[in-house]
């Protein structure tokens, strides 16, 4: 279970606090204004921030005196972070650390890749990929590392309504097959309604 105790930050002039409990294995959404806290939420689990006060603990254990890299979860960051160099799937090796004993193999790379409809792109660089493209291979690498715990900030951005069902199909499948707690921002409401097993409004 994720337990968010009396946490609070300040955002320039303002004072942000959340409170929230999200059991293993479900999906929140958290929808809220625009400045209202939500990106600041997934920052304060990941460690990029520091609270000035309360608790962020996962499994009953703190995760405050742990580094980002210690903590037991995956973002999906906005820039999604692939090597320009490399092809997609030499970034997915490298991501998922497929070289090494993993719960993910290739195999699931290439089922994923296909359900998510980017099967084709797996030898590309990313430099030859659309925002949408980038946007379902970052979303895929997060989803399939091993870390239980996952931050998705806005991971739909930049795809069309077809596209997006699939990619939220595919998350709900991948959530509950892994096991994955999830914790997704999103504006729309129909991602409320296909993925979320409950909605914190900020």
């Amino acid at each position: 279970m994720l337990l968010i105790d009396k946490l609070t930050i300040r955002r320039g002039e303002d004072m942000l606090s959340y409170d929230l409990s999200l059991e293993a294995g479900k999906i929140m959404t958290i929808q809220g204004r625009s400045g209202a806290g939500k990106s600041t939420l997934l920052d304060l689990i990941a460690g990029f921030l520091q609270p000035e006060q309360g608790d962020i603990a996962w499994n009953n254990q703190s995760l405050l005196h742990l580094s980002v890299e210690q903590r037991p979860v995956s973002m999906l960051f906005q820039a999604h972070n692939l090597f320009e160099h490399i092809s997609v799937a030499k970034n997915l090796q490298l991501g998922l650390n497929l070289s090494t004993d993993n719960s993910v193999s290739e195999v699931d790379v290439e089922t994923a890749a296909k359900a998510l409809g980017v099967e084709e792109l797996l030898q590309r660089k990313p430099t030859a990929l659309s925002g949408g493209q980038r946007q379902r291979i970052a979303l895929l690498r997060t989803l399939l590392r091993p870390e239980p715990l996952v931050l998705l900030d806005e991971p739909f951005t930049g795809l069309d309504d077809a596209t997006r069902e699939q990619a939220t199909d595919w998350v709900l499948s991948t959530a509950r097959q892994y096991h994955k707690t999830v914790l997704l921002i999103t504006h729309q409401d129909e991602d409320v309604s296909r993925l979320a097993d409950c909605n914190l409004k900020i």
